[in-house]
């Protein structure tokens, strides 16, 4: 079945090599992400700077891979956060039904009338920059999805015969959810937060892109993208190196929760 879903493999692939860059790159580096050498601003691609160097004289790949981690990191965490939230919320208000199903959703609702994006600024020009605060913001943006999914599964469930055995057995609230419905409901989920880690991938980077993400001098894609659009006409890897890392990282998770989708249909 596995040898059937192409996606599924390259996109695991893809996954894994980026973990893999992620730990294991900033250890192997030989030069530090953070270390100004005015002597070689914008230097070529060379022995010992296989990318180059940016408009401060820093190493170009050792960035990337430090950027990797970084990216990953705040990635991984925002949809843990988000699918975790997102999931006590919405099965919460399925099983509890009613007013309180509506008010839940309505709120939901009014979440999701604003662009994701929009709101992520939003509350990133209010909590200010760093790692902590954007991790914040772009939980704040993704939660609503999995509360929809989750609502909708579990409104479908919860009228099953083993979730009615549950109940007889006395089985109720949190514990209802948590050991019979959710499990059930691991691949839908896996298959949206692997769409989400993509997703926030981008977002992360837009954000840094404007300012609004991780502190300078932290190594960060996005604000490599930014810093590196001024030199774009003499030094074009500045802006490539870091898009290129972006485009194969949500690539390789598109690929992954494509083929993740695939395998829990065939079930």
């Amino acid at each position: 079945m596995i040898r059937r879903n192409p996606s599924l493999i390259i996109g695991a692939s893809i996954v894994v090599a980026l973990q893999l860059v992620a730990i294991l790159g900033p250890l192997v580096a030989r030069t530090d992400p953070l270390a100004i050498d005015l002597s070689r601003t914008l230097a070529p691609p060379g022995p010992g700077h296989w990318l180059g160097c940016d408009a401060l004289g820093r190493d170009v790949l050792a960035r990337i891979l430090f950027g990797a981690r970084l990216s990953l990191g705040v990635s991984i965490t925002v949809v843990s956060l988000s699918m975790v939230v997102g999931s006590v919320i919405g099965g919460s208000a399925a099983l509890s039904g009613g007013r309180v199903d509506g008010l839940v959703m309505r709120g939901v609702d009014i979440v999701l009338a604003f662009p994701g994006l929009l709101l992520a600024i939003a509350l990133a020009a209010i909590l200010g920059p760093g790692v902590s605060d954007l991790v914040i913001a772009l939980t704040a943006m993704g939660w609503t999805g999995y509360a929809r999914l989750v609502r909708g599964e579990v409104l479908s469930l919860r009228e099953r015969e083993y979730i009615e055995a549950a109940r007889c057995l006395g089985a109720r609230g949190s514990r209802l959810l948590l050991r019979h419905l959710l499990p059930a409901l691991a691949g839908p989920l896996a298959v949206q937060a692997t769409f989400g880690v993509g997703g926030v991938i981008i977002a992360e980077a837009a954000l840094s892109f404007l300012g609004l993400g991780t502190r300078q001098p932290a190594p960060s894609w996005g604000s490599m993208l930014d810093s590196g659009r001024a030199f774009i006409m003499v030094a074009p890897r500045l802006t490539t190196a870091p898009g290129v890392a972006i485009g194969l990282s949500v690539l390789g998770f598109n690929l992954l929760g494509d083929g993740l989708a695939q395998l829990v249909g065939q079930r």
